[in-house]
C-alpha cells in the first residue's frame, strides 16, 4: 500500500489507492472481523458503528466491487486479507434459508432481515468475486439469487411474503425507517440492475438480463417518464437510490445497445437530475434538501459520473467534460486527507469501534458540501463506509474511461495523468501542456474541452494539423514514441452554483476549482472567493 506522503491529490489512481487503504481498515475485531457500516469524526469521539440494516448485507458488496475493480483496472496493490474478510461477510449474508443478502438484527444473531435496498450490494459482491476471482460459490449464489427473485418477487405485488416470512422465517423490511415494506422500485430492487448487467457481462447468464429488463420496465413505468422530470412522489427522497437506478439503466442500455432507453436516461440527466445536483457535481443526500440542504453524498456524485461516461461513449462527448469537471472539482477534493482536526479517544476499554479511527478513515469519502467537509447547519461529520466503496468504484470507472482504444483508434476522453501499455497521457494540470505518447501506431482522437478555442491550440511533435470533429482533435497518423504536445491556457471563469438556500460563487481554472465561496465554514477544500 502507498505511503501517505506519496499520494497525489489530483490523480485518480492515487485517490483509488488511498481509498483501498481505507477499505482495508474497517473491520471490527470485536465482531469476528466483520465490517462496520457507519463512521463519524464529529461529534467526539470519532467512532465506527455496526448497522443492523446495512452491515454484512451491504458493505462487502460496495467494497469488493471497488477493491477488485481497483486491482483489475488500475493495477493498484490491494490488501488480500481485506478481500478475504469482505468475502466471508458477504457469504455470511447469503447463509440464510434463501440465496438473498440478509442482515443480522443483533451481532450475536443469524442473518434474518431482508431489505430490498441491499440486493444491489449483494450482486455487486458476487459479481466482483466471479469476475475477478472466478469464485464458483459466488456464481452459485448469484444465479440462485436471480432465480429466487424471478420466482418470489412480482413487479406489482412485491415479495412473496407467505413463502419468505412464514416458510423461511425472514423479516422483510423496505427501508431503514421501516415505514413501508418494499418502498418504491428505486429504493428497492431497481438499483440492482447495474450489477446484474455486470454479472451478465462476466458470465453470460441470461436470466440476469431477464431480471434486469423486468426491473427496467417497472422503473420506466413508475419513475423515469419520458418528460425527464423529477417528482418526489414518484422517485422518493433518497438521492443515491435515484442516481444508482439512473446509472443502472444507462448500463443496461449500453449492454443492449438500446438507444431509446439511453435517451430516456439522457433526458432525466439533462432535466430532473438538476433538482438535486449542481455544476461541480455535488448532489444532495436528500433529494428535496430536507433540514440539511447543503449536505451531499459522494457516491451519489459517483453515479452521475458513471452515467456521464456511458453517455460520452455513445458520442455525446460533452458528458466527458461533465465527468472530468465533477472528478476534479468535487470528488478528488473531498477525500479525507487531513485528519489533524479529529483526535482519537483514549479508549480505556479497548473497544475496536473507537480504535485509531481518524487514521483508519484516512482516504474516506462522505457527505460534504461543495466547499468543504462541514456543510453549514450540520453538526456531525460522517464518512459512512458504504460511501467509500461506492466512490472508489466510480473512480475506477473514470480511470478506465480516460483513454479508450477501439476500431477507429485511440481516444483521450479526459485530461488526467494516465499510462497503459499502449498510451501515456500527461495532464496539462500537472505538466503545463497536454502531452500524449503513443506506444503503438493508430489514429488518435483527443477531446478538447468546450472552453478551449480550437484556433488557440499550439501543437508540437507532429507536422500535421489536426482535424476537429465532435469535440475531438483528430490526428490521422500520429508519431509513435514521440509525444504530441497540445498547449492551451487553462482559462479562468466564474460560475454560480444554484442551491436551495444560497448561491455559491466559484472561480474555475480550466475544469478545476481555483477558489470557492465558503461563508466562513470550517474544513474547506479551496481558497475562499
Amino acid at each position: 500500500m502507498p505511503k501517505l506522503d506519496d499520494i497525489n491529490t489530483t490523480d485518480i489512481r492515487d485517490a483509488i489507492q488511498l481509498g483501498c487503504r481505507t477499505m482495508g481498515n474497517i473491520f471490527n475485531a470485536d465482531d469476528n472481523d466483520l465490517p462496520f457500516f457507519g463512521a463519524h469524526v464529529r461529534p467526539h469521539p470519532p467512532a465506527l458503528a455496526w448497522s443492523d440494516f446495512h452491515a454484512e448485507s451491504h458493505i462487502p458488496g460496495r467494497h469488493l466491487n471497488a477493491l477488485l475493480a481497483a486491482e483489475g483496472i488500475t493495477g493498484v496493490e490491494i490488501d488480500e486479507q481485506a478481500v478475504e474478510k469482505h468475502t466471508r461477510a458477504a457469504f455470511l449474508s447469503y447463509s440464510g434459508p434463501v440465496p438473498l443478502p440478509l442482515n443480522r438484527e443483533a451481532m450475536d444473531g443469524a442473518p434474518i432481515r431482508l431489505i430490498s435496498h441491499n440486493v444491489r450490494e449483494g450482486f455487486h459482491a458476487l459479481h466482483a468475486l466471479m469476475r475477478y476471482r472466478n469464485c464458483e460459490r459466488a456464481r452459485e449464489l448469484a444465479e440462485g439469487s436471480i432465480d429466487t427473485i424471478l420466482e418470489r418477487w412480482d413487479p406489482e405485488q412485491g415479495w412473496d411474503g407467505d413463502y419468505l416470512e412464514k416458510t423461511c422465517g425472514l423479516k422483510i423490511w423496505g427501508t431503514v425507517d421501516s415505514t413501508y415494506r418494499d418502498g418504491n422500485i428505486l429504493i428497492g430492487l431497481g438499483r440492482s440492475v447495474g450489477p446484474l448487467v455486470k454479472y451478465y457481462r462476466a458470465t453470460g447468464y441470461g436470466p440476469a438480463v431477464e431480471l434486469a429488463i423486468r426491473l427496467k420496465d417497472k422503473m420506466l413505468q413508475d419513475c423515469f417518464w419520458e418528460d425527464g422530470h423529477y417528482d418526489a412522489e414518484r422517485f422518493g427522497h433518497h438521492a443515491h437510490s435515484i442516481t444508482s437506478s439512473m446509472s443502472s439503466l444507462a448500463q443496461l442500455a449500453d449492454l443492449l445497445q438500446d438507444s431509446a432507453l439511453l435517451n430516456r436516461v439522457k433526458t432525466f440527466y439533462d432535466n430532473g437530475l438538476w433538482h438535486f445536483r449542481d455544476d461541480v457535481g455535488w448532489a444532495s443526500e436528500h433529494a428535496e434538501g430536507g433540514d440539511r440542504p447543503e449536505m451531499g453524498e459522494m457516491n451519489t456524485t459517483g453515479d452521475i459520473v458513471e452515467t456521464a461516461l456511458i453517455l460520452g461513449s455513445w458520442g455525446y462527448t460533452q458528458y466527458y467534460g461533465d465527468a472530468e469537471r465533477i472528478v476534479r472539482c468535487h470528488i478528488l477534493p473531498s477525500q479525507l486527507r487531513d485528519i489533524s482536526f479529529c483526535k482519537a479517544d483514549d479508549n480505556p476499554d479497548h473497544e475496536n469501534r473507537l480504535h485509531d479511527v481518524p487514521n483508519r478513515l484516512y482516504g474516506a469519502f462522505g457527505f460534504p458540501a461543495p466547499y468543504g467537509h462541514t456543510p453549514l447547519g450540520v453538526v456531525g461529520i460522517c464518512f459512512n463506509l458504504d460511501v467509500v466503496g461506492g466512490t472508489v468504484g466510480s473512480l475506477c470507472a473514470a480511470f478506465e474511461s480516460i483513454t479508450r482504444f477501439d476500431e477507429v483508434g485511440y481516444r483521450v476522453n479526459m485530461l488526467f495523468d494516465c499510462e497503459t501499455d499502449a498510451i501515456k497521457v500527461e495532464s496539462p494540470y500537472t505538466h503545463g501542456d497536454l502531452r500524449v505518447h503513443l506506444k503503438r501506431q493508430a489514429p488518435l482522437f483527443v477531446r478538447v474541452p468546450s472552453w478551449v478555442k480550437a484556433e488557440g491550440l499550439v501543437v508540437t511533435g507532429t507536422d500535421h494539423t489536426p482535424i476537429f470533429n465532435n469535440g475531438y482533435a483528430f490526428f490521422p497518423q500520429p508519431p509513435v514514441n514521440c509525444p504530441i504536445g497540445i498547449r492551451f491556457p487553462l482559462s479562468e471563469r466564474e460560475i454560480i452554483l444554484k442551491h436551495k438556500t444560497r448561491d455559491i460563487r466559484v472561480r474555475l481554472r480550466g475544469d478545476a476549482v481555483d477558489a470557492m465561496e465558503n461563508f466562513g465554514a470550517e474544513l474547506t477544500f479551496f481558497d475562499s472567493l
